[in-house]
């Protein structure tokens, strides 16, 4: 009470000064004091997460490679389990110097980055997909050797693994 009759004594060219300077610091005063309050938790909510790439990637590969073997002669009906690693992986550009001398090599290598001043991220180069670990297929015509080696075969080159990492059986 006693600033604002301080305040009211001021002439009238620094009176709107002094409250201007008065309502500036309250402003900041009060952003300081938000800055130590807790945020508000998000409300939790029942539904599953939506399916991140490297499973959305796995689901898809499944998917083809199931259709794959049901095209393939006596295989019958078929179902594929992948494992997979780590999820995708990031190749961010590059640019760099190297110099070398007599007993050392010396190499710089900075990230390209894009975007504007206040939100800079780096340029991705490459999506690396998932590395594909293993596999399961279980089909109907698996009972016959001939189908099993096809199915191996086929399984082997579609996934890029060796035939070790699969396994193959027949349906019940």
């Amino acid at each position: 009470m006693e600033a604002v009759k301080n305040l009211l004594k001021l002439p009238k060219g620094r009176r709107s000064a002094a409250a201007v300077t008065a309502l500036a610091a309250a402003g900041l005063l009060l952003i300081m004091i938000s800055s130590f309050l807790p945020d508000k938790k998000q409300p939790v909510t029942d539904e599953p997460a939506p399916p991140s790439a490297s499973e959305e990637y796995c689901r898809t590969t499944e998917k083809r490679l199931r259709e794959l073997i049901r095209n393939i002669d006596g295989a019958g009906e078929a179902e594929v389990y992948l494992t997979v690693g780590s999820g995708e992986r990031y190749v961010y550009a590059a640019e760099g110097k190297k110099s070398s001398s007599e007993n050392k090599t010396e190499e710089e290598k900075k990230y390209v980055m894009t975007g504007g001043s206040s939100q800079r991220t780096p340029l991705i180069e490459t999506v690396e997909t998932p590395e594909i670990k293993g596999a399961v297929i279980v089909c109907t015509g698996c009972g016959s050797p001939a189908v099993e080696e096809r199915v191996y075969k086929a399984a082997s080159a579609a996934l890029g693994i060796p035939t070790s990492k699969i396994y193959v059986t027949k349906m019940k």
